[in-house]
């Protein structure tokens, strides 16, 4: 299969109460009678992207689609005044896309994610094993302590100017330290124009990272002031525990995924994600495959990127 697949419309849709105050929305697209896969979007705080489908014969496959905890159509919205993140985890996160396998009656189904969705779906697939027939991962990450150090600091050498626009952002005094807490101290400010503020600031740094082309546009979502504070808020909730993660643990649980068949695809000019997180992954994963797109960064707009996750999904096995 070349290229991408046309767009399908959604043909279910529905809100799962998942507990501790929140509900998802969660949608399936394709066959309904198809091999099921279930498509774990980036983050922490994207929400859907309708696009996604077009990773996926709709013919042969059932896709679900869901928004995490805090984003998209799910409640609470993460952007509300006053919203508690206390149970908005990892661990809380897994359980919901467990419990989601459940209500829609699936046995085993194809797990896609891609950037905070590869790290989501590799927290799943160690905790549920057996019901993960197989998984398409790409713009790679883990959500380690070093990869979050890079992506506000380190990688600050090749965007010297957005960086410091960036770090200006917060307080002086505050500048030395971790500049995930400081934007996530501001982010819950009750002051409207201080946690405003922060959220644009922060998009604005991820947003650059991304722009590895000339003429790259930032994805429309950006303008929306709720989308960008829930994101915002989100990501750096999620930073500042580094996923309640572990040093290694992920990369540790990789090793017991045995002969999971698994297509690692990741842009060779991600900037935000270096190549050796993925490389390192490959080696630990037996089943595993990794396939570098040489024009591509971090953004799965990028030339070449969702043409080879739809050809990743498209040489999947049976589930």
């Amino acid at each position: 299969m070349t290229g991408l697949l046309p767009e399908t419309t959604p043909h279910a849709a529905g809100m799962l109460d998942v507990g501790d105050g929140h509900r998802i929305y969660w949608e399936t697209g394709g066959n309904p009678q198809g091999e099921p896969a279930v498509v774990l979007h980036g983050g922490p705080g994207s929400g859907i992207s309708a696009g996604a489908l077009r990773y996926f014969d709709p013919l042969r496959w059932r896709i679900v689609l869901f928004d995490q905890r805090g984003c998209g159509r799910s409640t609470p919205h993460a952007s509300a005044p006053g919203t508690d993140l206390s149970a908005n985890t990892t661990a809380h996160l897994v359980a919901d896309v467990e419990r989601l396998r459940c209500h829609l009656g699936i046995a085993r189904w194809l797990v896609l994610g891609g950037s905070w969705g590869s790290t989501l779906a590799l927290a799943y697939a160690a905790r549920h094993r057996e019901r993960v027939a197989a998984m398409v991962l790409y713009s790679i990450a883990l959500t380690s302590a070093a990869e979050i150090d890079w992506i506000t600091r380190g990688v600050g050498m090749f965007f010297p100017e957005a960086w410091e626009r960036f770090c200006s952002g917060v307080p002086l005094e505050a500048r030395d330290g971790s500049l995930v807490e400081a934007y996530h101290r501001l982010l819950v400010h009750p002051d409207p124009a201080v946690h405003g503020k922060a959220a644009r600031d922060w998009c604005d740094w991820e947003a650059a990272i991304l722009a590895v082309h000339p003429g790259h546009r930032p994805h429309p979502r950006w303008d929306d002031t709720a989308f960008r504070l829930g994101f915002a808020r989100l990501v750096t909730h999620y930073w500042r525990h580094a996923g309640w993660f572990g040093e290694g643990e992920l990369l540790a649980a990789a090793e017991g995924f045995g002969e999971i068949p698994a297509v690692l695809v990741h842009g060779r000019l991600d900037f935000g994600g270096p190549l050796v997180t993925p490389w390192r992954l490959a080696r630990r994963w037996p089943g595993s495959e990794l396939v570098l797109v040489g024009g591509a960064g971090h953004d799965a707009r990028d030339p070449g990127m969702a043409e080879a996750v739809a050809a990743a999904v498209g040489k999947m096995p049976a589930a």
